[in-house]
């Protein structure tokens, strides 16, 4: 099976990282950005505020081993959704939440849907 990708946002990408990376069937967890209008931003670029991105991280998994579910799961554990001005003590407009649907496949969206 193909791994499926999970992006999230939710403050600092180094905090949001580790509880991700001990869970069984996460294959890779990858820091970076998200949104925004620039094509690979730099570090310095996305923390001065000039290109709307997000900090956050991208996830490879096994969906059969580890649902989607269980990812969400750690990510709502992991922030406040009612926050407006960052996650906890990381404060602007870089580290807001987001998830990313884009990322995962068609099938494992409909079922995922079904459920719900």
């Amino acid at each position: 099976m193909k791994n499926e990708l999970a992006t999230f946002a939710g403050g600092c990408f180094w905090c949001m990282a580790p509880p991700f990376e001990e869970v069984e069937g996460v294959v890779k967890v990858t820091a970076g950005f998200t949104g925004g209008e620039f094509k690979n931003p730099s570090y310095e670029e996305v923390s001065m505020g000039c290109t709307d991105h997000l900090e956050a991280i991208q996830i490879s998994f096994n969906s059969e081993i580890c649902p989607y579910e269980k990812l969400l799961k750690i990510f709502w554990r992991q922030i406040d959704p009612t926050d407006d001005g960052g996650q906890f003590t990381d404060r602007g407009y870089t580290y807001l939440t987001a998830i990313s649907i884009i990322m995962i496949s068609k099938s494992l969206w409909l079922k995922i849907l079904r459920e719900v």
